[in-house]
């Protein structure tokens, strides 16, 4: 409610709400007053100090941002100091209201003028803090403070201690506590370029290197010129066994800072070494080489970590150069290993196959080139191996047809385009000699067969059965001394082969025989000729040294008594046994 003639309104300029006190006038007719005072020169007096005291205040307030409301409590010390002092100076008990009056005399009459619109008066009849002194109490703050938007949070955790622990740690190279500190520092700050430097250092001296390079990456997002990061994003790069990405790395540094010889060192003779083992199996020299430089770039490689594939496949194709038992079964080990990583890995597939074929197994070899094929058709190597171990065998069992069906020399013919398909294969090629020489054997080309076997032998010296096929046709041919030798020979390197003693045993006994006269070269048949063949043969040989028709002539009388011994023998069943 409104108490009428005791407030004025509020005036629109500012500068007349700031007007002297000298010039304002206690109004003692207002109606609404309860009381006055006694004097009212005493009154503008107190009114004109109280004034002055809100000036204070208010100058003392705009330069610290306070307001007059400010309650004590929320005051600077000093301020508070000078505000209690204000309250406890002695006074005149004031009046239950005390209005300031302006100078229009307006304000003097006992109906007040018409408000103006923009003035509102408070529940109490006030209109602003320039028209009315409130009590001299100030008003005590709210119970409790709710602010408008919340305070921004402080962490759970200081990173910077984490990262001081996780150094101390580092230092004591107890690096899992090392991780898990930088990691929680990093939970805080996930985009800090140290604390995954950090981290990354951690990684590599706890030999996880994937991890390393995870973070040394991220790292090198953040801050790509950071030199820190890159030298050991280098390092990680060459204990993994990437020496290209390592050298690619030291140049990019190169282009702001100065990359000395030492920092290059591991890099460029990882780089080197995988380049002379590459060259070497494109020039086709020796396998031995290709391993040399292999071991020498798997020195550089971080405690732990796995041989690249691509050096793996390297190795093994080093091994099936050298072509020996061994290095075949080491070829068939790389193989194993990368198909227990990745069983449809065709390369690796193709590999254990080209080992399974150059050991002869070509029914294995097959199976694992068409696999090689269904992992990936557009793989040449396993189309080519596939085309030409197919090839290879239809020969080969053309060949074996004719020789079961008794046309050795078309199964020789055979055998010999079989040998031309791929040169280079020397397990099938060592089998295609062997077979060519039983073939000429039952030709009675003991020569060729013996040429044969020497072949075979050469391609795989621990080929049992060509060595046995030798002697055999070095006992055919007349030669049992050097069958003998061969076979005894064969007994001392592998004494578990089956049938080798009886074998022994034969070749000594036609030895025996050899050394007695040989009935068979007399009358110039084989020793598988039959009853009639022998019978036919003696007759011509008598007729032509028939002591009758070469009177006088000792030697061919000689020749007919042989002739005549040896027909005896041979025509006896018992005695030819």
């Amino acid at each position: 409610m409104v108490l009428p003639g005791i407030f004025k309104p509020r005036k629109n300029s500012e500068a007349e709400s700031r007007k002297s006190s000298k010039d304002r006038k206690v109004s003692s007719h207002s109606p609404s007053r309860r009381s006055v005072s006694k004097s009212p020169t005493k009154s503008v007096k107190e009114s004109d100090k109280r004034y002055q005291q809100r000036k204070s205040a208010s100058r003392t307030n705009s330069r610290y941002n306070l307001s007059t409301d400010t309650h004590p409590l929320n005051l600077p010390p000093d301020k508070r100091e000078k505000r209690r002092s204000a309250m406890s100076a002695p006074s005149d008990p004031p009046t239950p209201m005390d209005v300031d009056h302006s100078e229009d005399t307006s304000s003097l009459d006992s109906t007040p003028p018409p408000s103006a619109p923009n003035n509102h008066a408070d529940a109490n009849g006030a209109t602003d803090d320039s028209d009315v002194e409130r009590t001299t109490s100030p008003v005590p703050p709210p119970h409790r403070f709710i602010p408008t938007t919340s305070p921004p949070l402080r962490p759970a955790l200081d990173p910077e201690a984490c990262k001081a622990l996780g150094n101390k740690y580092f230092k004591n190279k107890d690096y899992t506590k090392a991780i898990a500190e930088y990691t929680k520092a990093l939970s805080v700050e996930p985009q800090s370029v140290t604390y995954l430097s950090n981290r990354a250092a951690a990684f590599m001296s706890a030999n996880r290197f994937e991890e390393a390079l995870a973070d040394s990456k991220k790292a090198q997002d953040i801050d790509a010129k950071n030199v820190k990061v890159l030298h050991r994003l280098s390092r990680i790069y060459v204990s993994l066994g990437q020496p290209s990405e390592a050298v690619d790395t030291l140049n990019y540094i190169s282009t702001f800072q100065y990359v000395t010889a030492p920092e290059r060192a591991a890099a460029s003779s990882m780089q080197t070494h995988i380049k002379q083992a590459e060259d070497a199996l494109q020039r086709g020299t020796t396998g031995s080489m290709v391993l040399h430089a292999l071991d020498q770039a798997e020195k550089g490689l971080g405690l732990g970590v796995e041989k690249p594939r691509k050096w793996q496949l390297m190795r093994g194709e080093a091994y099936l150069k050298m072509g020996n038992v061994n290095s075949l079964g080491d070829a068939q080990g790389v193989a194993m290993s990368l198909l227990r990583r990745n069983s449809k890995d065709p390369e690796a597939l193709v590999l254990r196959g080209r080992a399974l074929y150059a050991q002869g197994d070509n029914e294995k070899a097959l199976q694992h080139f068409r696999h090689a094929h269904d992992c990936d058709p557009d793989f040449k190597d396993a189309v080519k191996y596939l085309r030409l171990v197919k090839k290879l065998d239809k020969m080969k069992e053309e060949g074996n047809t004719a020789f079961n069906a008794g046309k050795y020399k078309h199964a020789v013919e055979l055998y010999g385009q079989a040998l031309e398909v791929d040169p280079m294969n020397k397990g099938t090629n060592s089998k295609l000699h062997q077979n060519r020489a039983m073939a000429s054997i039952k030709l009675k080309d003991y020569k060729s067969a013996i040429s044969d076997c020497d072949r075979a032998i050469a391609l795989d010296s621990t080929y049992i059965k060509a060595r046995k096929t030798r002697a055999r046709a070095l006992g055919e041919s007349g030669s049992w001394d050097d069958a003998v030798r061969e076979l005894k020979s064969i007994y001392e390197s592998n004494p578990q082969e089956p049938g080798i003693e009886k074998e022994i045993h034969n070749a000594e006994l036609e030895l025996k025989k050899s050394k007695r006269k040989d009935y068979y070269k007399l009358l110039g048949v084989e020793k598988d000729a039959n009853e009639n063949e022998i019978k036919k043969a003696y007759r011509k040989l008598a007729i032509v040294h028939h002591p009758d028709k070469n009177p006088g002539d000792e030697a061919a009388a000689e020749k007919f008594k042989e002739i005549g011994e040896a027909y005896e023998c041979l025509s006896d069943a018992q005695k030819r046994a």
